[in-house]
């Protein structure tokens, strides 16, 4: 019996593994540490021969020296793409960031292994609401769909410019903050103008000492306000995974 390989479906299978490896590691949900390490293999894995078919199309196999540094680019591309959804997702933690310094529970930060995150309740408490929104609302098909997408806008054995990238890292980067700043910024002002509004009965009243009341009174404006934020959340990771397709696809 003849047994016949196509290396040229076999090498670009490989090269969209390395993608999809270098992808899950890095990007959310899926480097969420509490996924064993086997199941993303094996997830990625299914995805590069699911893709395999539309990603190697027209793919020629490379001689020893082409396909290191072939497999070095996708694993470069791969993890620029996770790095890329991110900083996207990284809004909804940076809103937690800013609502947990202005409501005081900074001093309260810890360090969660499994998320990676490294904050106080509401940091926390917005990463895994967005990574459980992610799953519930079917976000993360999107995402999928979009990174093998990518292939279109990345090809496998095709050239592409470093300027389309980087522009993608700094438009990322910048949407990360103003989307922050959109999502927290209704709280923050509340508990700035509260801030203000102590400071102003301190100089009225020095004897008073208003200034003690303002841990309790920020975290009690915080934890009643908080509520508004949880019911945009939904809104706000269902329009941060169109963003983050966008950018995976290159515009497409």
């Amino acid at each position: 019996m003849d047994l016949s390989i196509d290396f040229d479906q076999l090498e670009g299978t490989m090269l969209a593994g390395v993608r999809m490896v270098a992808f899950i590691v890095i990007a959310p949900p899926f480097a969420y540490k509490a996924f064993p390490g086997t199941v993303k293999a094996m997830l990625a894995m299914g995805l590069a021969v699911a893709v395999a078919p539309r990603a190697a199309a027209g793919y020629h196999a490379l001689g020893t020296g082409a396909f290191i540094v072939a497999l070095l680019v996708e694993l470069a591309v791969g993890l620029g793409l996770g790095f890329l959804v991110y900083l996207v997702f990284a809004a909804v933690q940076s809103a937690g960031a800013l609502v947990d310094l202005f409501g005081g529970f900074t001093l309260a930060q810890a360090y969660d292994p499994q998320s990676q995150v490294n904050g106080a309740q509401f940091t926390r408490l917005f990463e895994m609401t967005s990574l459980a929104l992610l799953f519930a609302s079917g976000g993360y098909e999107l995402i999928i769909g979009g990174l093998a997408r990518s292939f279109d806008a990345v090809p496998l054995d095709g050239a592409f410019s470093l300027s389309s990238p980087v522009q993608a890292m700094v438009t990322g980067t910048t949407q990360m903050f103003l989307s922050s700043l959109q999502i927290a910024g209704p709280l923050v002002v509340v508990l700035f103008l509260s801030d203000i509004g102590l400071g102003l009965l301190t100089r009225v009243a020095p004897a008073l000492n208003a200034l003690q009341l303002g841990y309790p009174i920020k975290i009690g404006l915080t934890v009643m306000f908080a509520g508004a934020l949880f019911m945009a959340l939904p809104g706000v990771v269902s329009s941060l995974t169109g963003d983050a397709v966008t950018l995976l696809t290159g515009g497409r």
